[in-house]
């Protein structure tokens, strides 16, 4: 299955290692400085020009990972890859960033 994060950007759901609340990450300096690093070595891919809403986190095979920033909230990001039986994805991978 493939889940669609805005402006005509899919990915396949088996490459998520997790789905953040941006509001919620970007407190620690941990987080920033990962985010710094990965925009410094080109992972960091936006979705569309949206005001940012949620980070993705994945790890396509046999790729480097990538970060990809999304327009869409967390909740409806994981309520998009819940709705699908055939889902791939580990239902620890949806903690929308520590708020459970």
């Amino acid at each position: 299955m493939y889940l669609h994060l805005g402006n005509n950007v899919a990915i396949p759901t088996e490459d998520i290692i997790g789905i953040f609340d941006l509001d919620n990450v970007t407190t620690s300096k941990h987080t920033k400085k990962f985010l710094r690093s990965a925009e410094d070595e080109g992972m960091v891919v936006a979705v569309g020009d949206d005001l940012p809403r949620s980070l993705v986190l994945c790890c396509p095979k046999g790729s480097w990972q990538q970060v990809y920033i999304s327009p869409l909230s967390p909740a409806a990001l994981v309520g998009r890859i819940e709705k699908d039986p055939f889902s791939s994805i580990h239902p620890s991978a949806l903690s929308e960033g520590g708020k459970d």
